[in-house]
């Protein structure tokens, strides 16, 4: 993995969950439709199976340990459907908005990227161009908000763009994703299974994975008296008083107080019950006057030099946390929870065309390109950190290969995790407000 000091400027984890209070994020579809307008055209019906290219059968998985509570709306009515587990949404495809012919050769380019800042490695750009012999430009932002706000202007074109799975629905709706021919996707087959036809995109109409991470306890194993997998309930250890002033949440509201919903046995990580949000949001609040608790979204520099011994983290920076450490400290003080039985928060990233792409064909041959199994590997070994979802890629190849340590194991993604896990999905512009609110309300005392 490439040395993580190696970076310049503001780090993908540092945004990879950011869910800023913005006018966007706040009202969601119902700014992000404003701003698309409607360019007209009707819905056409769907089905399961893309409308082109391989069928793709639905995954098979295994059944939570847990039940998860059927989603709630808040009461709005918001102008996209709202994905869950339970509740797969096949995505509406629109005849002014078809995805490109079978048998066309790729456009002569320049291949336009938007992505996250430092999420992909120059020089797998630098090798897709020169075999397609093709100009490939990378611009990044920081947000998701930021992305979309910029692509619904209109201001902006791009042909490859990396969504997150909560927003996928809203970007269909105000038709800035362009559907995908899969038969240009072959790699797709490379995917675990159940991301392969996801639920939140049945039939990969528009998006493929790109990378998927758990969110655990990330922790300094030198300083706690008993790691968090010790305890009945591993998360009870943020109230812990022996760490106050050391104690840190991921500075995101989906996530801390998806955090406390999982403490008290809430899978819903999607909940629109403003009980159960008020209940969290409580409950977060105590934690500044119990262990003076801070906020961050920079898990994997906070652990490695001390300033933290207990941060709510994300899989893929304790991945890299040992780079951080003072020299001469041994890795082994680093340690990582998660769920071993699974049933944890998790997520994941995706990749998509847009509509506004010059180049369509090309941009589907760069999906393809970073399916591939060993472009995929070395994006994560050499540079990302964050693991793609290929059945090629297990734990034991992750530790032989020296990109995981033997004793962060806990921090690689499993597909099993994900039959498991719960997710951090769309909600509605009623319910984004309430998460938004009672974050603010907690953050205003930190």
């Amino acid at each position: 993995m490439r040395h993580p000091r190696e970076r310049r400027g503001l780090d993908r984890r540092d945004f990879l969950r950011a869910s800023a209070a913005t006018a966007l994020g706040l009202a969601g579809s119902g700014s992000l439709l404003a701003a698309c307008g409607d360019s007209g055209g009707s819905a056409t019906p769907t089905s399961s199976t893309p409308a082109t290219g391989p069928d793709t059968a639905p995954a098979t998985t295994e059944a939570p340990a847990t039940t998860e509570a059927p989603p709630t709306t808040g009461g709005g009515d918001a102008p996209f459907q709202l994905a869950r587990p339970h509740s797969p949404v096949t995505l509406p495809l629109f005849d002014d908005n078809p995805p490109p012919e079978s048998g066309l050769e790729p456009e002569s380019g320049p291949l336009r990227v938007y992505n996250w800042v430092d999420y992909l490695w120059k020089r797998k750009l630098k090798e897709f161009g020169e075999e397609y012999g093709v100009e490939v430009e990378l611009t990044t932002f920081y947000t998701m908000d930021e992305a979309i706000t910029k692509l619904a202007s209109g201001a902006v074109e791009f042909d490859v763009f990396f969504p997150t799975p909560d927003r996928i629905s809203r970007l269909v709706a105000g038709k800035l994703l362009r559907p995908l021919n899969l038969g240009y996707i072959p790699n797709l087959a490379n995917v675990w299974p159940q991301l392969q036809d996801p639920f939140y995109d049945v039939g990969s109409q528009y998006t493929v994975p790109y990378t998927v991470y758990t969110t655990g306890i990330g922790y300094r194993t030198d300083k706690l008296a008993a790691a968090p997998g010790t305890l009945a309930n591993p998360y009870e250890i943020y109230w812990d008083e022996a760490y106050k002033g050391k104690t840190f949440l991921l500075d995101d509201s989906r996530e801390a107080i998806s955090m406390v919903l999982l403490k008290n046995g809430i899978t819903d990580l999607n909940t629109e019950d403003p009980t159960a949000i008020e209940a969290a949001k409580e409950e977060l609040i105590a934690l500044s006057d119990l262990v003076n608790v801070k906020v961050s979204a920079e898990d994997y520099t906070k652990i490695p030099e001390g300033s933290a011994w207990i941060h709510q983290a994300w899989s893929g920076s304790m991945i890299a946390a040992p780079y951080y450490l003072p020299e001469g400290t041994d890795a082994s003080v680093i340690g990582y929870w998660y769920p071993p039985e699974g049933g944890g928060a998790i997520g994941s990233d995706a990749m998509a065309v847009l509509r506004s792409s010059k180049s369509p064909v090309l941009a589907h041959q760069f999906l393809n390109f970073m399916l591939d199994e060993k472009h995929a590997y070395e994006n994560f070994a050499g540079y990302v950190g964050y693991q793609p979802p290929l059945t090629s890629i297990n734990p034991d190849r992750l530790v032989a290969d020296e990109v995981v340590p033997p004793h962060l194991a806990t921090a690689v993604v499993r597909p099993s995790d994900f039959d498991r896990g719960y997710q951090e999905l769309e909600l509605s512009p009623e319910g984004q407000i309430l998460w938004q609110n009672a974050w603010a309300e907690f953050k205003a005392g930190v």
